[in-house]
């Protein structure tokens, strides 16, 4: 009878712990899966994305959200920026041509497939300073890929950062493969204001 007694308590202990293992368990893989597949977060690192993301300012980034014209995405620069080295280094930029789209810049204006897009997220001194008048082929002459490009390729983007004149972006170094791309950004309620908020939230199309 001794020996029955403890082994129910053994059973019992087992099932106690098994009890709270498995839920932490799956919490912690259905987590991972989450940042994998759905969703995951960043943090901006530097004032290229001002004034609508500024330096620290966090973000949560939708890895499966559709990329438009405009959206605010987080890639890997890693392999596209020849200054970025190491694995895993993240930029912030916004996507200005999508695959098939030719960009070009004219007295502060940027144009896409030959219409001017509206850049009332910044101001009009962040849309003439640094930004000069090129266009896809003219940049690309110096880029270490894809020179004498014309259009955006298939599967690329074409990004600027919002702070024309401090963004390292698209212009120096190319087009982001979509392989590059965690996500497209958002940004919370509460890290800033309702219009530098929708400028990131709201302006794809």
């Amino acid at each position: 009878m001794a020996k029955k007694s403890k082994d129910s308590k053994s059973t019992s202990f087992f099932k106690e712990a098994m009890s709270w293992i498995i839920p932490v368990v799956v919490g912690i893989v259905i987590a991972l899966l989450l940042r994998q597949f759905v969703i995951t977060f960043a943090r901006v690192d530097g004032p290229s994305m001002e004034p609508n993301l500024v330096n620290n300012e966090r973000m949560v980034v939708w890895r499966q959200a559709k990329i438009k014209h405009l959206s605010v995405i987080v890639f890997d620069a890693n392999g596209v920026d020849p200054e970025a080295t190491k694995q895993n280094t993240d930029y912030v930029k916004r996507v200005i041509g999508l695959p098939g789209d030719t960009v070009s810049s004219k007295d502060g204006n940027i144009y896409v497939n030959g219409k001017k897009i509206n850049q009332n997220f910044i101001s009009k001194y962040q849309r003439t300073t640094g930004t000069g008048n090129w266009d896809l082929k003219s940049l690309s002459k110096s880029w270490p890929r894809n020179v004498n490009s014309v259009k955006v390729p298939k599967g690329k983007y074409f990004a600027l950062g919002d702070h024309r004149s401090v963004s390292n972006d698209g212009r120096y170094w190319g087009f982001v493969p979509k392989d590059k791309v965690l996500g497209v950004a958002k940004t919370f309620f509460w890290e800033t204001n309702k219009t530098k908020r929708d400028n990131v939230n709201s302006l794809a199309y």
